[in-house]
């Protein structure tokens, strides 16, 4: 029996603002706008940056994000110092999928602030995404440095180096991860995971249940629970596993895995 190729991912570009959904594809990203984005519209005004920059904010808060780059872009034509601009103007890029053009703007904004924990953790989640994983892991190290109680920081390094194949260094990230947040289920889940594929069957039991417990509806838990159990020769609960794991699937509409998991049911079964 194979195990599932499901596994987590990198977040979304994000700093600690926008959200995406958490589940097992996914947590919270962390794009905050910088401190001057809850300020009103104000008037346009050719000569000043900061009129630009907080239209900028508040059309990035709305959603027009071209039209935050684009009054972004002039705050930062009149003030190249404006620290903030190039920040938020990543935030918008990001939104737009132009993640090298958020790296660009994120490097501007750490050399304004080299101990800005956000521009490093959303450049490396940026860098992720064009899957260039030693810069990822580089960033999300320095931002571990400069705030270690980021759990996310922690996780997504994990996620990293479980795909550049460094299992026991991603055990150790996710472990810390949940030290800092005992609910992280999606953590527990990805240790679980990476001890499947060291065949440490036992323990990515122990994980996998610790994920279910924390969130019942992970169908992708039960489904690698089950997994486990069978490459260590509890049949009989690997098909509940499984089974369990196909109704969520179905309950969530994901009709693909679910169908995946039925055919896997029927092998285990006709052993």
């Amino acid at each position: 029996m194979q195990i599932s190729k499901i596994t987590s991912i990198v977040l979304a570009l994000g700093v600690i603002v926008y959200s995406s959904k958490a589940n097992a594809t996914g947590l919270p990203s962390t794009n905050k706008l910088k401190p001057e984005a809850k300020l009103q519209l104000a008037q346009v005004n050719p000569q000043d940056a900061i009129k630009y920059f907080k239209n900028g904010n508040k059309r990035l808060e709305q959603g027009d994000y071209q039209g935050a780059i684009i009054d972004l872009t002039k705050a930062i034509q009149i003030n190249p110092q404006l620290g903030s601009a190039y920040y938020n103007r990543a935030v918008a890029r990001g939104q737009l999928q132009d993640s090298h053009g958020a790296i660009a703007d994120f490097t501007k904004a750490i050399q304004f602030n080299p101990k800005d924990a956000e521009a490093y953790y959303n450049r490396g989640v940026a860098r992720g995404q064009l899957n260039d994983n030693q810069g990822a892991i580089a960033d999300f190290t320095k931002v571990i440095q400069i705030n270690p109680k980021l759990a996310i920081a922690h996780y997504n390094r994990g996620v990293l180096r479980g795909q550049l194949k460094d299992n026991q260094g991603a055990i150790a990230d996710f472990t810390k991860a949940i030290q800092i947040n005992p609910k992280l289920a999606i953590a527990y889940y990805n240790r679980g995971v990476t001890r499947n594929q060291l065949k440490d069957y036992q323990q990515a039991i122990v994980d996998f249940t610790k994920a279910i417990q924390v969130n019942p509806k992970l169908a992708v838990a039960y489904h690698n629970r089950g997994v486990a159990r069978g490459l260590s020769g509890d049949k009989q609960r690997a098909i509940a596993d499984l089974r369990k794991a196909v109704s969520l699937f179905q309950q969530q509409g994901n009709k693909a895995q679910a169908q995946k998991t039925l055919e896997l049911i029927a092998r285990v079964s006709s052993k």
